[in-house]
């Protein structure tokens, strides 16, 4: 009797978590991917014109070698929202995108499941 109550707590478990993270749905954020110090200002501009750089890839990733980190910015809230994966943030250096993730409220952060470019 025991085994088969553990059973159908262990099946009831696994049947709860899955619908839980089925319910966790990816979300579609639009913005630039921009170093974090650049979209603490909301614009590449200052940073460019102090440093004579040309694009805002070459921004974004010279801030980022230099120990900023690739983040989402969306211009129409003056939102910055930290990325989890580094590397897909690194192709979509100065661009607008769309990240398809979910929000962690409790870091601001985007567990980002793809990144593509916006149209």
């Amino acid at each position: 009797m025991k085994s088969i109550s553990a059973g159908i707590f262990g099946v009831l478990t696994f049947v709860f978590l899955t619908i839980g993270f089925a319910n966790a749905k990816d979300n579609t954020y639009t913005g630039e991917i921009m170093d974090s110090q650049c979209a603490k200002e909301g614009s590449h501009a200052d940073m460019m014109k102090k440093h004579d750089i040309k694009t805002e890839k070459a921004c974004t990733n010279g801030c980022v070698k230099n120990g900023g980190k690739y983040v989402l910015y969306d211009s129409s809230t003056k939102k910055v929202y930290q990325i989890d994966d580094q590397k897909k943030g690194e192709q979509f250096a100065g661009e607008k995108v769309k990240v398809m993730g979910s929000y962690d409220k409790a870091t601001n952060s985007l567990h980002v499941t793809d990144i593509e470019a916006a149209s």
